[in-house]
């Protein structure tokens, strides 16, 4: 059996969970349409739907809450908080925002205008609905080593730069008002992205003239993968390698849920004078003034003091390992992940475990409806469901490549025994993975279904 990773930490307060009974279970599921987003927190027993805002925030983040100034335009917290902006990521021109969505809305409001590209090495659900929403249309250009889950390359998340040089060159640099890279890639399996990559990606944007915004959701775990895997940067610290990763942006946009490790938050940067005041107009009409975008002065300090903290190496070691020994334990069980497995989160490949389900059929729901069912574990589906769109030309379906299962793990919450629960849950599952059947939908929204969509099984 793998060895599971100490906890560089002690656990002060606890949370009572409790696992439902199976009959309890299924009554819940079908009252919230057979979607997991819809099921009530307190009927789940382990939540691994996200890893966003869900982790427990520290004795010091915690004691920097009751030093939150909550004057409406200068707190001293905004402040506190553009120390660690400006200290880790080198920008001075930035915008709290309640969370990382919110700020996407405000740089596609600002950048995107209908009928241009934003490309990217792969969007995520929220990004690709807001650039869709402005009438834009999101290009995903990763390397194609991502769409093998079994490929080990080190650093899948990478960015094919000579595809993204023929895009450029085929719809026109006039048509791309920005590029992005996601660090690391959610959308993908949690990969990360190489220094390197990061720098050519840089290069090639820069080179026609376009403006680099990083989506820097997980930048911290990022640059420890590089730190552990890219030649000349063992040396570095991770403060280090995400000052020079930013270095290379002409912004980004950051959803401090991830790895601030906060329960709400967001920032959105850049270095472009004329673009920062526009981004003000626009946040003061949708968030809130420039220095509380829609937070409070208690989230602005928490947000300040999580900053450094998820960086910190020996939790991020422990951060890594933790979700390592979850990969481990669920190939012993019989299933196939993305490899290697990403910093936050294993994607369990379900259109391998569930063949007989066509993408139509959502593959991925079935299994995370299963799981729940099952162990009272709640996933998320990161397939057909929340990937899957008409082309905007030939009205044709576009399918995902990967029908996935996301178990993302909340930052400093779950124990080795809640990881190995979920693995033994994960191979009574697979021992009867051919009775599993498919869903279609009854109702679905235009743009992220995933979250408020209703389904029946087929």
């Amino acid at each position: 059996m793998p060895s599971y990773p100490p906890e560089p930490f002690r656990i002060k307060v606890t949370e009572p969970i409790r696992l439902i009974p199976p009959e309890e279970r299924r009554t819940a599921l079908l009252a919230a349409g057979y979607n997991v987003f819809a099921i009530r927190a307190e009927d789940i027993f382990i939540d691994l739907l996200t890893d966003s805002g869900t982790g427990a925030m520290s004795d010091r983040q915690w004691a920097a809450i009751m030093q939150g100034d909550e004057s409406y335009a200068g707190a001293r917290s905004y402040f506190r908080l553009a120390e660690a902006v400006k200290g880790i990521f080198g920008f001075e021109r930035f915008v709290p925002t309640h969370q990382g969505r919110a700020a996407e809305n405000i740089l596609s409001a600002v950048l995107v205008r209908p009928g241009q590209y934003v490309p990217s090495n792969m969007h995520f659900d929220t990004t690709d609905a807001n650039i869709r929403a402005r009438g834009g249309r999101p290009a995903n250009l990763v390397i194609d080593e991502a769409s093998d889950p079994q490929d080990r390359h080190p650093f899948k998340g990478n960015m094919d730069t000579a595809k993204l040089k023929a895009f450029i060159g085929k719809v026109g640099v006039e048509n791309v008002p920005l590029g992005m890279i996601t660090v690391t890639n959610n959308a993908g399996g949690g990969q990360p992205v190489a220094l390197e990559n990061i720098k050519a990606v840089a290069e090639t944007y820069h080179s026609f003239g376009i403006p680099f915004y990083i989506d820097a959701a997980r930048y911290a775990e990022n640059a420890y993968f590089i730190k552990l895997r890219e030649p000349g940067y063992a040396d570095k610290s991770t403060l280090e390698i995400a000052r020079e990763m930013f270095a290379l942006a002409d912004g980004f946009c950051f959803s401090a849920k991830k790895d601030a490790i906060v329960n709400i938050g967001g920032l959105l940067a850049t270095r472009d004078e004329k673009i920062f005041q526009a981004i003000k107009n626009e946040l003061i009409l949708r968030e809130g003034f420039p220095t509380y975008g829609g937070l409070a002065g208690r989230d602005l300090e928490a947000m300040a003091v999580g900053l450094y903290e998820g960086l910190d190496e020996t939790y991020l070691a422990y951060r890594l390992d933790q979700t390592a020994y979850l990969g481990e334990r669920i190939r012993e069980a019989g299933l196939q992940i993305v490899e290697p497995p990403g910093g936050h989160a294993i994607y369990i490949d379900a259109g391998a475990l569930l063949p007989h389900i066509p993408h139509g059929e959502f593959p991925g729901q079935s299994l995370a409806v299963e799981l729940y069912l099952e162990g009272g574990i709640r996933g998320c589906e990161i397939g057909s469901v929340m990937f899957a769109h008409a082309d905007p030309e030939t009205g044709g379906m576009v399918y995902p490549k990967l029908e996935l299962v996301r178990l993302a793990i909340p930052r400093r919450m779950y124990t080795q025994s809640h990881m190995d629960y979920v693995a033994e849950t994960l191979g009574k599952i697979a021992r009867r993975a051919g009775s599993l059947r498919g869903y279609k939908f009854t109702y679905a929204p235009e743009a992220l279904r995933h979250f408020t969509a209703k389904f029946a099984p087929l």
